[in-house]
């Protein structure tokens, strides 16, 4: 993770770029890589300019560490913010843990189900109980749904996750009810390390 980091702050920030962070997994296995930029077309550029020295260096921080399985366990992809849970404007405290919660889907009709069924279901605001925002994003191709989500610590998710997101329960029921969407798990991550354009 120190390596692909030092990799991206040795890189001239490119037009379009907002933040890049990278979070240790807990399983101490894993890393999740979560980049934000203005647009496609910002991106693209990058690639195509800047993009093939940046992995270069990165895939030689990859060969140096080894067994690098979970360093992006779902590949590289593109996603669009489609909406938010969140906790009333000056309740939310810093967060101490991400989890990338994720879903196949079967198209944009399912991924827009799942993401506005959730929105509706919770009225627009996160619930509290450690949890403080839910991001979902939907793939370009509308095949992958992501929900960042923000916790203050990993024994919150925990704990919800052990009551009120088990089978049987409502959130479960309206999930497992979609045709064309199908649960993937999620994982913890804590330890941040970014890069943001000041």
């Amino acid at each position: 993770m120190d390596g692909v980091a030092r990799a991206w702050e040795e890189t001239p920030l490119p037009d379009g770029f907002l933040s890049r962070v990278l979070f240790a997994g807990t399983d101490g296995r894993s890393v999740l890589n979560y980049a934000q930029w203005t647009s496609d077309s910002a991106h693209r550029e990058f690639l195509r300019t800047e993009g093939t020295g940046l992995a270069d260096r990165v895939a030689g921080v990859l060969d140096r560490v080894g067994d690098a399985d979970g360093f992006g366990d779902s590949g590289p992809g593109r996603f669009r913010l489609h909406g938010s849970l969140l906790l009333p404007e000056g309740e939310a405290p810093e967060p101490g843990c991400v989890v990338r919660v994720a879903f196949r889907t079967a198209g944009h009709g399912p991924a827009r189900r799942l993401v506005d069924g959730l929105l509706e279901m919770f009225g627009g605001r996160q619930s509290g109980d450690g949890g403080i925002a839910s991001h979902f994003h939907i793939s370009e191709d509308g095949t992958r749904v992501v929900n960042y989500s923000e916790w203050t610590d990993p024994q919150s998710h925990e704990r919800v996750a052990g009551t009120q997101l088990q089978d049987g329960g409502a959130v479960m029921r309206f999930i497992t009810g979609l045709e064309g969407v199908e649960p993937l798990g999620f994982r913890r991550y804590t330890a941040p390390r970014g890069l943001v354009r000041a």
